[in-house]
């Protein structure tokens, strides 16, 4: 297991010499909302120190109960007109206490969410991974996870983006370069900023390279503890964002921004036992042992009831097209890129890469998915098929949803997201989908005025 580095992190004595010293005067108070955005505020570092620091801050509820607009909508239980939308505490996590080096004089904490009366916001999506950990952790195991999030570089700046419907924009490359040292080279001091303010800011960064889609890149960081992973993806996606604005471009980390390959997010994980001990690893097929077999077997068997927890919007289905890299059958191989889940490495860095999440999913909620049906398939003593040879697309398996539409009613109807998430956890996302459903049915699209305007 690597240990988080120290470069970057802060302990409260340190902030406290920082701020005295006029280092940092500004603490931003961090939760990760339902699609995984940080949302939060930005606090005097002396007033995070002297009262949010030992009694959380107050932050309205509707930040788990709004849309992608930030439109208040209905059907949550936990927040509406009618309970007056009042507030949740967001307590900070002294843990993940870091610098932010792309903000002038700026350092971070993420936050857990309760209610006033310090009962647990159970829909919150750190909440959600906290609690399938802790069922990890009851049987002596813990997760490693690493996250390989793609994005497109534009040359427009996210305002003209925008004053142009995203029309006509600029990709950073004009052709693939997929692993081209030349092409990156013109996108490289973009790149580059990116690497060193997330050292900075306590990641660890592994390499840079370009993918398949015009303007495509990837940067990759080492694993870490579930937890951390998730955190660290969260902030890193909001960074890059706001370093890319600052350049005067923008990046898209959407699933599918055009019609060539999407923006993939593989999650790689394994489990250690509580000392670090291998437990996937062993004298089985391809090096896997029992419990190794069985975790692969659950996240086969749960795939499709819990895609919505990996591919939560509209646009993520677009990727799932045959030939693009982004998986269509529900069959896993090994160091097989056409099968939905890869299996990759050796003994200690033996790990399963689940290949369905887009660049828009939530990592919280996808790798407490992903730990719910590995235990699913662990205390259900699953057995694991063959792993699959050759061409996944044309196997003629069972498929992943195609649709939002689609994975909705398998999560809903799904027993084991109801026992291990909560039913009110499940009611709460379903009812996202459906706003989101209910939102896109109502648009009318460029393609609708295109087909009809004069020929219908």
């Amino acid at each position: 297991m690597s240990e988080r580095s120290s470069h970057g992190f802060l302990t409260v004595d340190e902030l406290r010499q920082e701020v005295a010293a006029g280092l940092v005067d500004t603490v931003l108070l961090a939760i990760a909302d339902m699609q995984g955005r940080l949302q939060g505020k930005r606090l005097s570092a002396r007033y995070f120190l002297d009262e949010v620091l030992h009694h959380g801050s107050e932050g309205c509820n509707y930040l788990l109960a709004v849309d992608v607009d930030m439109n208040t909508v209905g059907g949550y239980a936990m927040s509406s007109w009618d309970r007056g939308y009042g507030d949740f505490v967001m307590r900070p996590d002294l843990s993940t206490l870091r610098r932010v080096p792309w903000q002038e004089g700026t350092a971070l904490v993420m936050a857990d969410l309760t209610w006033e009366d310090g009962g647990e916001v159970t829909a919150s999506p750190r909440q959600i991974l906290r609690r399938q950990l802790a069922r990890l952790q009851e049987r002596g195991l813990r997760a490693c996870v690493g996250t390989e999030l793609e994005f497109v570089v534009y040359e427009d700046s996210y305002e003209g983006a925008w004053n142009r419907a995203y029309r006509d924009l600029t990709p950073a490359n004009l052709y693939n370069v997929d692993y081209s040292l030349l092409g990156t080279a013109r996108v490289e001091p973009l790149l580059r900023r990116i690497r060193r303010d997330m050292e900075g800011a306590g990641l660890y960064v592994e390499s840079a390279k370009g993918e398949c889609n015009p303007g495509q890149h990837e940067i990759t960081f080492r694993y870490a503890e579930a937890l951390v992973t998730c955190d660290n993806h969260a902030v890193y996606k909001n960074g890059a964002k706001e370093i890319a604005a600052q350049e005067g471009k923008s990046i898209t980390f959407m699933a599918k921004p055009n019609d060539r390959e999407g923006n993939s997010c593989h999650i790689h994980i394994s489990l250690r036992g509580a000392d670090g001990e291998l437990v996937m690893a062993g004298d089985g097929p391809h090096g896997l042992s029992p419990l190794g077999q069985r975790f692969i077997a659950g996240q086969l068997a749960c795939l499709r009831e819990l895609t919505l927890m990996y591919a939560p919007n509209i646009n993520s289905y677009k990727r799932f097209v045959p030939g693009s890299f982004a998986p269509t059958a529900v069959k896993w191989g090994v160091d097989n890129r056409t099968c939905a889940l890869r299996l990759v490495g050796h003994g200690p860095s033996l790990r399963v890469e689940n290949r369905v999440p887009g660049g828009d999913v939530n990592p919280y909620l996808a790798v407490a998915a992903l730990v719910a049906a590995g235990l699913h398939g662990i205390d259900e003593e699953l057995e694991l098929e063959e792993a699959f040879e050759g061409n996944a697309y044309t196997s003629g398996a069972e498929t992943v949803p195609h649709t939002l539409r689609d994975a909705l009613a398998l999560f809903e109807g799904s027993k084991l997201a109801g026992e291990e998430f909560g039913e009110d956890v499940v009611a709460h996302y379903a009812n996202n989908a459906r706003v989101e459903l209910a939102a896109f049915d109502a648009a009318v699209t460029d393609w609708e005025m295109f087909r009809g305007f004069e020929r219908l």
